[in-house]
């Protein structure tokens, strides 16, 4: 009876191409295309590049090339003259939109009416600001009213000369109500008013709430000096806008410095990873050495040892030497592949004592100890340098902390210290013995304060990363990080809405007491 042939598996763990270049040339081509298109973000909307408009160059390219109006007809032509778009053009761009903010008068209960009013303010966008276009500010009136028997009564909204806008007559005890007017056009002095029906009956409770619609004709997107904000984010109690111009002037140097220095860095990890191993894995094939194995069989006994990171490359010298490949030559790609001086110096010193027939145990051993006693030597640096590069840290925490304080405290109380001069002008301000504080934009300020935290993080994070390790890669990671920290500590903190241009919304201004109006007039 014929044997039954063994299937014989071969398996061949080949060299491959090393991707290692590949990948940080594509991590380099986005982060420049990354980086090239914030800057022009940036330079686009901070106002270093004039307009004949007056406004950004970025909405005059957007809004130009997409504006519409209502019935689909092209509006570009407003953002291309030497003219300042009006508030009817800028409505006609999706980025340039003034979108209502809401405003309410909550929590109002009167007790025991018979007549009864109060004041009340709407602000808005007067309609010579949007030439001539009213806007529409609606109004909601949610009210209920309780009464000892079902009395009829008047709900009613009038202006301050005493004409009616708006009316309802209901019944007590009928459940929440609600008064609805289409828009109510900005004034003061409004009065809201309740009257029972019934002579000398009382309404015994009256309570409502009041939401208003509130347009200030400046573009949601926008700041009060025409700067681009983009959309708030609710981050919590905190609205913060990660697409304001400003963030991408720090975005800029991120793109361009952070991810390949960030992925080099993780090639060198790897790579030092490798070296802690080598001492102990040319420690050990000295010792088989000794026992009288050959380099082949030691090499292929220790594939099955454990040294970490080097563990694949030692599985690799044994396949190597497996398929008849010569010892010098596998040690030579062995160097190649980790590309390091540490373990070029050990290979270059053993693969000369194979060639000349030396005792290469001892020099297997020597060579173990030297680059034992290198990386000990590069442990020992780091642990001294150590010490630096945390006061290069530190020093950056003080000066961002210092410039915060400024942004939040010192250039807001400069600011509200300013008032207009006799003639109208801006030549006022606060005076301290010879010297008059003129007024100033916070904004300029805090432009100023941000770029500044922006070149102290290149310059310190450059640094501390050179001194670490002597590669740039390694000061422009820490750079990274240290913008990352400007990034979120200005728009969390110093990128507050006081400081950055943002319009505070008005409330209604209710009046602090009720009156007895005047009997309510429906004219006829």
């Amino acid at each position: 009876m014929a044997r039954k042939k063994e299937k014989i598996v071969v398996n061949l763990d080949l060299p491959k191409d090393d991707t290692t270049l590949t990948r940080l040339y594509i991590i380099l081509f986005f982060s420049i295309i990354l980086g090239l298109g914030s800057g022009l973000f940036w330079l686009a909307n901070s106002g270093f590049v004039p307009t004949a408009n007056g406004e950004p160059m970025f909405t005059n390219l957007y809004c130009g090339a997409t504006a519409q109006d209502e019935a689909g007809n092209p509006t570009g032509e407003y953002f291309q003259t030497n003219q300042q778009p009006t508030y009817t053009a800028n409505q006609t761009c999706t980025i340039l939109q003034d979108r209502p903010d809401r405003i309410t008068w909550e929590d109002e209960e009167w007790v025991m009416v018979t007549k009864r009013g109060k004041n009340f303010d709407v602000p808005g966008v007067p309609e010579s600001a949007t030439g001539g276009n009213p806007v529409l500010q609606p109004l909601w009136l949610n009210y209920s009213v309780e009464a000892a028997n079902p009395y009829d009564y008047t709900v009613a909204i009038r202006s301050s000369a005493g004409d009616i806008l708006e009316y309802r007559n209901d019944t007590a005890n009928t459940g929440e109500q609600t008064l609805t007017m289409v828009s109510i056009p900005p004034d003061t002095r409004y009065e809201l008013v309740f009257m029972s029906s019934q002579e000398g009956q009382f309404l015994q409770t009256v309570s409502f709430d009041m939401t208003v619609h509130y347009q200030d004709g400046i573009p949601t997107n926008m700041n009060n000096k025409s700067l681009w904000l983009g959309p708030a984010v609710e981050a919590g109690p905190i609205k913060v806008h990660p697409t304001m111009f400003l963030n991408f002037f720090g975005l800029t140097f991120f793109f361009f410095i952070f991810p390949a220095s960030y992925y080099w860095e993780k090639v060198e990890e790897g790579k030092n990873e490798v070296e802690e191993k080598f001492p102990d894995f040319l420690r050990d094939l000295a010792e088989y050495w000794k026992g009288g194995l050959s380099m082949t069989v030691a090499v292929q006994t220790l594939a099955t040892s454990e040294y970490g990171a080097l563990n694949d490359e030692v599985k690799k010298m044994s396949d190597q030497l497996s398929w008849g490949v010569k010892f010098s030559d596998v040690i030579g790609q062995f160097a190649e592949r980790v590309g390091t001086p540490l373990v070029r110096r050990a290979i270059t010193l053993i693969a000369e004592a194979d060639r000349a027939g030396g005792k290469i145990s001892d020099i297997l051993v020597t060579a173990a100890n030297d680059s034992r006693e290198l990386k000990f030597l590069e442990g020992e640096r780091r642990r001294a340098i150590g010490s630096y590069i945390a006061v290069i840290w530190t020093s950056y925490f003080v000066f961002l902390g210092v410039i915060v304080v400024l942004a939040k405290v010192f250039i807001p109380a400069i600011a509200g210290s300013n008032s207009g001069g006799e003639d109208g002008g801006d030549s006022g301000g606060q005076t301290i013995g010879n010297m008059t504080i003129r007024n100033i934009d916070p904004l300029f300020f805090l432009t100023i304060f941000y770029y500044g935290v922006t070149m102290q993080a290149l310059g310190n994070g450059s640094m501390a990363g050179l001194m670490a390790t002597g590669r740039f890669s390694t000061g422009f990671k820490h750079s990274g990080m240290m913008i990352v920290v400007a990034l979120v500590i200005f728009n969390f903190v110093a990128f507050s809405p006081d400081l950055i241009g943002i319009t505070e919304v008005p409330g209604l201004n209710p009046s602090s007491g009720t009156f007895v109006p005047s009997p309510l007039y429906f004219g006829g």
